[in-house]
């Protein structure tokens, strides 16, 4: 079975919210005694029979768009799970990340996994597990750097990244989809950042020298303003007094 995240796309956000009060209006007694008795879903309960696990980040054959930025993603994304994640782990992971492909879990990026890998449109990445009994063998992690809105490509910014790297880990190691909008493992998620992280890494330091400067000129004219006033007003009360 393959676990994946949908990215919602910003301008569906105000539908979506309009129909999830509906949705809230329509079964909000229903929906509140289901709540009380949820358990979160799933796939294994402790997937691992040995720690620490090993993590290959195929930062080497890459697609066109991507990030340097994104593999600092995967590692925060590790530091998420090993210090308790979302709390719904019954134990305590340990990564170590090696240059192996034979790594327990590997993770790759493609441009896009609708048009390269074929998945359903808005899927961000999956997670496929190989299982025997009742562990995991390895698993195959598979991030896209961005998606279409409509013909217009979207870069996704480090924030989206790491979100879907923390969501997809947790397949890994052994958690379902949540239904509660909040948790990491909810299967969509919103897209909040916009900041390409190529041109980021690329233009960054310009574009803060070019942040100081500015400040700098609205900071040296206000004080001329300032001055210029003062100046005007010591005249005016000295000739036409």
């Amino acid at each position: 079975m393959i676990w994946g995240l949908i990215c919602i796309n910003q301008n569906n956000v105000h539908l979506i919210t309009l129909s999830f009060i509906l949705f809230l209006v329509l079964f909000f007694i229903p929906a509140v005694s289901a709540a009380s008795g949820e358990v979160p879903e799933k796939i294994l309960d402790n997937p691992w029979d040995h720690s620490p696990i090993t993590v290959y980040i195929n930062n080497k054959s890459v697609p066109l768009h991507y990030s340097p930025t994104y593999y600092e993603q995967i590692e925060k994304a590790l530091e998420y799970w090993e210090n308790g994640g979302n709390g719904d782990l019954d134990y305590t992971p340990v990564f170590e990340i090696v240059d192996s492909e034979e790594a327990d879990i590997r993770i790759r990026w493609v441009e896009n996994l609708e048009s390269i890998e074929g998945a359903p449109s808005g899927v961000a990445g999956y997670a496929k597990p190989e299982i025997s009994g009742n562990r995991f063998v390895e698993v195959d992690i598979v991030l896209e750097v961005g998606n279409y809105q409509g013909k217009a490509w979207r870069q996704y910014g480090d924030s989206t990244m790491l979100s879907i790297s923390k969501h997809e880990l947790g397949h890994a190691l052994g958690l379902g989809h949540s239904n509660s909008p909040r948790d990491i493992m909810y299967p969509e998620h919103e897209m909040g950042d916009n900041v390409n992280p190529i041109l980021l890494s690329k233009y960054g330091g310009l574009l803060r020298a070019a942040f100081f400067l500015g400040l700098a000129v609205i900071l040296f004219l206000g004080v001329s303003w300032q001055y210029s006033r003062r100046k005007r007003k010591k005249l005016e009360d000295e000739y036409f007094k």
